[in-house]
């Protein structure tokens, strides 16, 4: 092994704390030049009885407060417990906000914290083997007025063969997600998006931000030689992450915890995948008995004939 697993979360975390990586790394995904970057603490107690939430990376750019999080294997609540992340990284805004003095009467005014001041949040989750079922490089969800997603998904509409009918229906939505009255734009500025590694490197689209999925994804294999990453060599940002995960630079205990990280995680994946086959099964079970065809069970889950066959025959007997 020439370089440690990047997608690791020490050796992730290690290469994101230096400003200047962070900052690139960010430019080339979100196609943008960032001006001035600012670290944010990443570990927080919510309240008393709530463990501690630790982010991998957290910033603050050109109004923007950003998260990204770097996500192993799969696992099923990811899609709360991001959500959970990206509220509270506005959350913790209340820290440093600002208090305002409203005036109630001629003798009594109230303090409040001052919302205005609030700044969108981004969070990205990087994920290195889910894909959540996209074949995309990522997907960005925002919050929209329900009618935009009403009018995409309305396939009465759609069939409609009087297009000005149709125009209308656009017009109406389109005028709501527009309307900016007391900031109501600040809502779609608030993303959560999900950036899959496994298709970017898969992918032959063009981009800025490939390279640095495709060193992640090289870094995985426990083989990697020097020679993998000649073409990242030439970079001065690359080559500093190059530097911070090499081995000459790896303790006695960055070798014990690489073997560790990996021996946790290849259990949790035989847990969670002998979960899934009990699921599967349970669900065949169910199919099966409404009568469903082997046609119609493999178009929901991906077994093969032979395999639904046998579990009919089990379930004869």
């Amino acid at each position: 092994m020439y370089l440690a697993p990047l997608n690791y979360d020490r050796y992730f975390k290690k290469v994101f704390k230096e400003t200047d990586i962070a900052k690139k790394f960010l430019e080339d995904f979100f196609d943008i030049t960032i001006e001035n970057i600012e670290l944010l603490t990443q570990k927080h107690k919510i309240t008393d009885d709530a463990v501690a939430v630790e982010f991998d990376f957290r910033c603050k750019i050109k109004g923007h407060h950003i998260i990204i999080d770097m996500q192993q294997w799969f696992k099923p609540d990811i899609v709360n417990r991001f959500y959970v992340y990206h509220a509270i990284n506005s959350a913790l805004q209340l820290e440093e906000m600002p208090n305002k003095n409203i005036f109630i009467n001629e003798e009594v005014t109230k303090e409040t914290k001052d919302y205005t001041k609030l700044q969108p949040v981004i969070t990205l989750i990087w994920l290195v083997d889910d894909i959540l079922n996209f074949t995309e490089d990522f997907v960005s969800y925002n919050m929209t007025p329900e009618i935009i997603s009403d009018f995409i998904s309305n396939e009465k509409l759609w069939l409609e063969k009087d297009i000005q009918k149709i125009m209308k229906e656009r017009e109406i939505a389109i005028n709501q997600l527009n309307n900016d009255t007391k900031n109501l734009s600040f809502l779609k500025k608030n993303k959560l998006i999900w950036a899959f590694q496994k298709n970017i490197v898969k992918n032959e689209k063009f981009s800025k931000y490939k390279p640095w999925f495709e060193l992640a994804e090289k870094t995985r294999n426990k083989l990697n030689t020097k020679t993998d990453f000649i073409q990242f060599e030439q970079d001065k940002i690359f080559a500093e992450i190059i530097r911070r995960i090499c081995k000459d630079v790896l303790t006695e205990d960055d070798v014990k915890y690489i073997e560790n990280y990996d021996k946790f995680w290849d259990g949790v994946k035989r847990y969670e995948q002998g979960i899934k086959i009990e699921r599967d099964i349970e669900i065949v079970k169910k199919f099966i008995k409404k009568g469903y065809s082997n046609e119609m069970i493999k178009d929901g889950i991906d077994w093969s004939d032979d395999e639904i066959n046998e579990l009919r025959n089990d379930l004869k007997h």
